[in-house]
């Protein structure tokens, strides 16, 4: 889609699936099943959404999803179907590795950063050779230290790569990536994930990221059990969602595998989804989705 000066692509690097009680935290199943049904092993559909955008002649990527780093073991047990379908898609649109400018992870968990790296003779090494990787300095801090609750998100080697090749640009809070580009950082998920807020031709667009990781996340108290300060996910919430409904921000989402950009509305104090139509990849179309 154009919007103002940019072009944005809505990609998907496959698909995958999570605990759905882990999913929603404290909300009961039988309230979220029916937005997002489980299948037999309690897991629920996700899709690893990334933005790909042009600005002022320079590519960039929102996220890289999961990568194929993978080994049998845990691609069982998420239920990856991922492959190459970043680097599918961006060859798709003409576009190889080296035409990539920008990357910004907004957090470094194993379904944000995988295709950070690839593996080439047996070494990971930067998939974008040419680009400048963004990250909050204390989220990469985290990932080199996490706690026991979330070690099991961080992999070394989404990230480690970057610091050898010196590819890192390290952010200390709030940031204009270039004009029109901003991360905005928004704890609770972790404690420095941030946000990528678009502004361009009098609009704004804003990547959720995990804070809001699907539209049925959008009631305020439907928050993960990932999330390592579930309060202050809440505190952000009623704090971002309203102005995103007031000012009718495009809201994009990195794991809603069929309403991945909408526009907000609110009605009688709740919001609701105004989907913004969007050619969904072909592994995507066919699957039922809940309403």
């Amino acid at each position: 889609m154009n919007f103002g000066d940019f072009e944005i692509h809505i990609l998907t690097d496959g698909t995958f699936r999570l605990d759905g009680g882990a999913m929603f935290g404290v909300v009961p199943k039988p309230l979220w099943e029916r937005k997002s049904p489980a299948d037999e092993r309690n897991r629920i559909l996700l899709a690893m959404n990334v933005l790909l955008i042009q600005a002022a002649g320079k590519w960039m990527l929102v996220e890289t999803g999961a990568g194929d780093k993978w080994d049998e073991k845990r691609r069982d047990i998420y239920a990856l179907e991922s492959d190459n379908r970043l680097l599918d898609q961006l060859a798709a649109r003409g576009l190889r590795p080296e035409h990539i400018a920008i990357v910004i992870n907004t957090h470094l968990h194993f379904d944000h950063c995988g295709w950070n790296t690839r593996v080439v003779d047996g070494k990971a090494v930067p998939t974008f050779p040419n680009a400048t990787y963004y990250v909050q300095q204390g989220e990469l801090e985290h990932a080199r230290r996490p706690s026991d609750r979330d070690r099991a998100s961080y992999f070394p080697h989404n990230f480690e790569p970057m610091a050898a090749s010196g590819q890192w640009q390290l952010l200390k809070g709030d940031a204009e990536v270039m004009p029109g580009v901003e991360v905005v950082v928004i704890p609770g998920h972790t404690g420095d994930m941030q946000c990528v807020r678009l502004r361009s031709g009098g609009k704004t667009a804003m990547f959720w990221a995990d804070l809001v990781p699907t539209t049925a996340h959008l009631p305020f108290p439907w928050i993960m059990g990932y999330d390592l300060y579930p309060l202050t996910t809440l505190e952000s919430k009623k704090k971002w969602l309203p102005l995103a409904a007031r000012e009718n921000w495009l809201c994009l989402f990195a794991h809603d595998p069929k309403t991945p950009a909408c526009y907000l509305r609110e009605q009688d104090g709740n919001l609701e989804v105004d989907p913004v139509a969007v050619d969904l990849p072909d592994f995507l179309e066919g699957m039922s989705f809940p309403d």
